[in-house]
């Protein structure tokens, strides 16, 4: 569905995506914002006569002290930062022994795959994990790479029922 005048879609963000001028596109568009507002350096904001940017802020901070801003900002709370937070510090890609950002990226990219695959295992089938699997009667995974692109794969048969997760990953060409 996309969204309209009408019907509006909500845009969450925290503080490091909170500008003026992005704001200012923002507003009166089809996306309502609840960014979060960063503490301003010196105290109070000056805005030298730009109204819009302005009412743009006034409105965002509006919308974010709103019950449904509180509660928006939770359920991203929960799904976005908790999930990073289970990356960095339960998957050990917080600290990362490996040179060069290409690698580290490569590395965090395939951990965050394997990540997600869990999530959507868990959600289709309440099996995301190898071990919680092993209740499944056949599984069979697989992972194939080329220079192009990354395949992550698992076919499994629970209860009678056969179930394929297939998701593949586009590598952007590296320079050696």
């Amino acid at each position: 569905m996309t969204p309209t005048q009408d019907e509006p879609c909500v845009l969450a963000a925290d503080k490091g995506c909170h500008a003026r001028e992005q704001l200012k596109t923002l507003e009166g568009g089809v996306w309502k914002t609840r960014i979060a507002e960063p503490e301003p350096a010196k105290g109070d904001l000056r805005w030298h006569g730009d109204e819009a940017a302005q009412r743009a802020v006034y409105a965002n901070r509006a919308r974010l002290k709103s019950g449904i801003g509180r509660e928006t900002m939770r359920r991203r709370g929960e799904r976005v930062e908790r999930s990073f937070a289970h990356i960095l510090d339960r998957g050990g890609m917080r600290r990362a022994w490996l040179r060069g950002r290409e690698n580290i990226h490569k590395r965090y990219l395939i951990h965050v795959a394997g990540f997600n695959l869990g999530v959507l295992m868990r959600a289709l089938h309440g099996q995301g994990t190898p071990r919680e699997a092993t209740e499944a009667r056949a599984a069979f995974i697989f992972v194939l790479r080329t220079d192009a692109l990354v395949v992550f794969g698992l076919i499994a048969v629970i209860d009678a029922e056969s179930a394929a997760l297939v998701i593949t990953i586009a590598l952007a060409p590296t320079a050696n």
